[in-house]
């Protein structure tokens, strides 16, 4: 397993340039580590190297992404986000509490926080809703990401109409965040509800605007019909 872990890697050193990294830099005011791969050809690789591990148990492949983890390298970290998606089918409750790990301490940007929790940890409070209290406790943490975490989880859960009342829930502990990555996390969330659920999600931006961050206000109405993002702008 470790040969074919050190064998992808390997892969993505060889395939990197250093103008899709510096390039790659440019998307993140935090400092990132970055071999220069395109997302693309990280998602290519990732498949094929899964596609090789004899084991791909839950157990196995979790270990892995550990491994993956530690390195701090964009790609790897990205590979190790879609690995641990690709064995949803084998999620038990208690591995929340492993994603939960990872987030806390291994995730140190928008790019993997995203995605690890849009797909993996999202699925997670799909299939266990009773988890979505954990995010409640999330959104109140001093670690930036892990905020961010409690609301990015649920963009996809939201789209489907699911946890509307969660949602605002969680967004109003949020509310007055000063940190722009928590804002537009939350007001992303937010508009991922809207899709679903317009007329809710618009009646809680006009009961909040007043306080509400013009960062959040402006992802939470983008998907709206101008007329009803007028009314929320207004002064």
């Amino acid at each position: 397993m470790t040969d074919i872990l050190a064998s992808m890697i390997e892969e993505i050193i060889a395939s990197s340039d250093e103008k899709t990294r510096i390039q790659g830099e440019k998307f993140f005011r935090e400092s990132v580590r970055i071999h220069g791969l395109r997302s693309m050809q990280t998602e290519l690789i990732g498949k094929k190297y899964y596609k090789l591990l004899p084991d791909t148990s839950a157990r196995n492949v979790f270990r892995l992404c550990g491994e993956l983890w530690k390195t701090n390298y964009m790609e790897e970290c990205l590979i190790a986000c879609m690995w641990s998606y690709n064995a949803r089918k084998q999620f038990s409750r208690d591995d929340f509490y492993l994603f939960e790990e990872w987030v806390n301490i291994y995730i140190t940007n928008w790019a993997t926080c995203d995605t690890l929790c849009n797909h993996t940890v999202g699925t997670m409070i799909e299939m266990y809703p009773e988890l979505i209290e954990n995010l409640k406790r999330w959104s109140r943490s001093e670690n930036r990401w892990v905020k961010r975490a409690s609301a990015v989880s649920l963009i996809i859960p939201a789209r489907k109409g699911l946890f509307l009342k969660d949602i605002f829930e969680i967004a109003s502990i949020m509310h007055s965040d000063k940190d722009d990555m928590v804002q537009k996390g939350y007001g992303w969330m937010l508009k991922a509800a809207s899709q679903a659920h317009q007329k809710e999600v618009f009646d809680y931006v006009l009961k909040n605007k007043a306080t509400m961050p013009r960062t959040s206000l402006r992802y939470a109405i983008e998907k709206m019909p101008a007329e009803l993002k007028a009314l929320a702008m207004a002064k």
